[in-house]
């Protein structure tokens, strides 16, 4: 069974359908896909609607950012031993179809992680300006750090094997977790790939991520990549 972690917060708008295409895919493919949502603390009817959804459902009691919501989500896998589990979106921006290009390239070339990158090509939904800034920014930050370029840092489309599961999923970084699951991923000792994929913009709601936010962001999680690199493992 794939665990497919759909981090949630305030995506009434978009879960439902979200969860339905999941399901459909797996259905047509053959493929053992199990939604996992984890409610992250919403204030909306997120709760509400997921309790008439196929899929299982997680809630945390306050809001706790997108990487504890993820490290749940992998805990769950863990727990239910999950062959893998596929990190994406809940605001429709990650075609499920993805997920066979993923497990395809992780079985083709060993890998215990395979990230989506919008950047391989440059295909589909890209981001607004100011995020490309900050992503180009992580990923050179990320090489002068560990010595590993990866186009799309930012990107939560993410597929992982056991192997990379049981050993990440005690230090798997909190609020903003993407760019520094990197560092995580190579003192780990996992081999981790990107493949091009296409992405689309979000189909419904807002972005809890505002300008403001965008600055406190970088701060953070370049500190947060300065200490993960020289922290012991």
């Amino acid at each position: 069974m794939i665990a497919v972690i759909i981090p949630a917060f305030n995506e009434e708008a978009n879960i439902a359908e979200v969860v339905k295409k999941i399901n459909l895919f797996s259905q047509e493919k053959g493929l053992q896909l199990c939604p996992v949502v984890v409610n992250d603390g919403s204030s909306d009817a997120t709760a509400e609607i997921l309790e008439e959804l196929d899929c299982v459902s997680l809630h945390l009691p306050i809001n706790q950012g997108i990487g504890a919501a993820v490290q749940t989500g992998l805990l769950y896998a863990l727990r239910s031993n999950c062959s893998h589990a596929v990190q994406v979106d809940g605001d429709g921006q990650h075609p499920i179809e993805n997920i066979l290009l993923m497990i395809s390239a992780m079985k083709e070339q060993g890998a215990d992680v395979v990230i989506g990158s919008r950047y391989i090509e440059n295909k589909g939904f890209r981001s607004t300006f100011s995020r490309r800034v900050g992503i180009k920014y992580f990923e050179y930050l990320n090489y002068l750090l560990v010595g590993v370029r990866i186009t799309d840092n930012t990107s939560g489309l993410r597929l992982f094997n056991q192997k990379a599961i049981a050993a990440i999923v005690e230090q798997y970084p909190d609020d903003y977790p993407e760019p520094e699951a990197i560092v995580l991923f190579k003192k780990a000792g996992l081999k981790f790939i990107e493949i091009p994929v296409v992405m689309h913009e979000r189909t419904g709601g807002t972005s809890s991520i505002t300008f403001s936010r965008s600055i406190y962001y970088m701060v953070k999680v370049t500190l947060a990549l300065i200490f993960a690199t020289i922290r012991k493992k």
